[in-house]
C-alpha cells in the first residue's frame, strides 16, 4: 500500500554521512517537529537525477526554506558513501540533506519501490516528493514511470 496525504510517516533507520563515517538517523529525527520536503529518486548519478531532480532542489532550497520548511532531504536506494560523493558533486551542503536508504527499507515501506533489476539496478525508489509536517504527509507528488514534473522543485515549491 502506498502512504498517502494524511498518513504517519513509518519508522525506518536510514544513513548518512558524517566525519565520522556513516551514521544511521532515523525518520523521527529527521521529520518530527518540524515540516520538511522529502523528495526521493532511483538513484544517485543517473541521468534525469543528476542533470534535473537534484539540482532543481538545490537551485530552490532557501526558496522553500523561507516557506517554514525546515529541512530539505533527498533521499535514494544508495548508500552514505554514494549519496556524499554525489551531494559533494552537486554542492548540496548547507542546502540539500543527503540521506541513504540502502536497503530500501523506508521505501519499501512507504509503498514507493520498483524493481529495477531488468535494467542492472535491483530494487529502487520511485521518484516522488512529498511535504511533510512533523511526521505526517502533507502533500505526495509521485511520478509516473519515467516522467518528471510533479516531483520537481518548482512543483514543490508552488504547493507549499
Amino acid at each position: 500500500m502506498t502512504i498517502k496525504p494524511g498518513d504517519t510517516l513509518p519508522s525506518a533507520t536510514l544513513t548518512q554521512m558524517s566525519e565520522k563515517g556513516p551514521q544511521p538517523v532515523t525518520t523521527d529525527e529527521l521529520f518530527k517537529g518540524k515540516r520538511v520536503v522529502l523528495f526521493a529518486l532511483p538513484g544517485a548519478f543517473t541521468p534525469t537525477c543528476s542533470a534535473r531532480h537534484l539540482p532543481g532542489f538545490v537551485e530552490q532550497a532557501d526558496e522553500i526554506k523561507k516557506h517554514g520548511v525546515a529541512d530539505v532531504i533527498c533521499l535514494s536506494v544508495n548508500d552514505a558513501f554514494v549519496m556524499n560523493a554525489w551531494g559533494r558533486e552537486h554542492k548540496t551542503s548547507g542546502r540539500v540533506h543527503m540521506v541513504a536508504d540502502g536497503n530500501a527499507e523506508f521505501t519499501k515501506k512507504v509503498g514507493l519501490a520498483f524493481d529495477g533489476s531488468k535494467f542492472g539496478m535491483g530494487e529502487r525508489s520511485q521518484r516522488y516528493a512529498m511535504i511533510v509536517n512533523d511526521g505526517k504527509v502533507e502533500k505526495l507528488f509521485v511520478e509516473d514511470a519515467g516522467g518528471f514534473s510533479v516531483s520537481s522543485a518548482e512543483n514543490v515549491l508552488a504547493n507549499l
